[in-house]
């Protein structure tokens, strides 16, 4: 169980890490660690301490429960984590995409989106 939390955690890390375009080595000098250490973050191999995922959080500029959004636990105590390599890929690129768009297209982008969700709740 703890050890699929880890996974979890690393891969969250990943993608914020991809998502903001830094280095394991950019973030492993904000927090104090060595970027080995960061890789193994990512891959599940160790787990974070509440202080290092404080600071994770802080330099990532993200709230503490990002961390812990979409993990789930299955009845049977197992722990279950959806997450696909690629996808996460994916939503690396088009938030690192979308953070690099000016205001006005943002806002036009988000108009579009909600134009959208209104019509799929109508259809």
């Amino acid at each position: 169980m703890q050890s699929d939390f880890n996974k979890h955690l690393g891969s969250k890390l990943r993608v914020r890490r991809l998502s903001l375009g830094l280095t394991q080595t950019k973030v492993a000098k904000a927090i104090n660690v060595t970027f080995q250490q960061i890789q193994k973050y990512e891959k599940g191999t160790n787990g974070v301490s509440s202080m290092r995922l404080y600071q994770l959080a802080n330099y990532l500029k993200v709230p503490i429960i990002y961390f812990f959004e979409d993990y789930s636990q299955n009845n049977d105590g197992g722990s279950q984590t959806e997450f696909n390599k690629d996808e996460d890929l994916n939503y690396s690129f088009l938030v690192k995409l979308f953070s690099n768009l000016s205001f006005q297209k943002k806002e036009k982008l988000m108009q579009v989106l909600r134009i959208t969700k209104v019509t799929e709740k109508v259809g």
